[in-house]
């Protein structure tokens, strides 16, 4: 029962993150750039500032869909951050930037946490089937609840391994912001208070994956 209610208060703690989230991003988006510059713009001058010019800038559809793509090379911008100009849209393209920075200089989390991906891509599908099977075989096959929690391990190492990869994009972006004076102060507040909260969301979800864990774990080691 306490490891349900654990997960419970993750749970609700994460939607409370994400809800917040959503509205700084809404009540930033309202703060125009003084700059004028779009999204797109400012991603595209990171990227130069960076001496990188073998990565795209491109729109994709969604709300929070903002990802850079090592594989193809590709800032991928949410449609209303690739084209407006306010502070939450810079913050998101300066930070999806900054996974490209990390990639260009090959910075170390980022190299350890595209390894894992193969990796993470098959536990977290053979995890879910096999915990649930376990949990109903567990006094009569308990290695098969094993299997699934070595399984799901990988997952929870993997949202571990973002955090410092997150954090550091952030940080980046921030200090591009503020070094090539892009932002007004105001607005410079405004993309440093969003890019924290984002950041909070990826913590939520690694503690949210280790008690869950923990919660398997204790399962398993209750059977008798």
């Amino acid at each position: 029962m306490s490891g349900y209610f654990l997960i419970l208060i993750i749970g609700v703690l994460g939607m409370a993150v994400q809800a917040t989230l959503k509205s700084k991003f809404k009540k930033y988006s309202r703060l125009h750039l003084q700059n004028n510059l779009s999204g797109k713009e400012i991603a595209e001058k990171m990227l130069a500032d960076n001496n990188i010019f073998d990565v795209k800038v491109v729109s994709t559809k969604g709300m929070l869909t903002d990802h850079y793509n090592p594989q193809t090379k590709t800032v991928n911008l949410s449609e209303a951050v690739y084209n407006q100009r306010n502070a939450s849209a810079a913050a998101v393209a300066a930070h999806e930037c900054g996974h490209a920075v990390q990639h260009a200089t090959a910075y170390p989390w980022l190299k350890f946490r595209s390894a894992l991906v193969p990796t993470v891509g098959i536990s977290s599908k053979l995890a879910s089937f096999l915990l649930i099977a376990g949990i109903f075989t567990v006094n009569t096959f308990p290695q098969l609840l094993l299997a699934g929690i070595i399984f799901f391990a990988a997952t929870v190492v993997f949202t571990f391994v973002t955090l410092p990869v997150e954090y550091d994009a952030s940080h980046r972006a921030l200090a591009w912001l503020e070094n090539k004076n892009m932002l007004t102060p105001e607005e410079q507040g405004a993309a440093k208070d969003a890019l924290k909260w984002a950041a909070r969301t990826y913590v939520v979800a690694a503690l949210s994956s280790l008690v869950t864990l923990m919660y398997y774990l204790n399962i398993y080691n209750s059977r008798n």
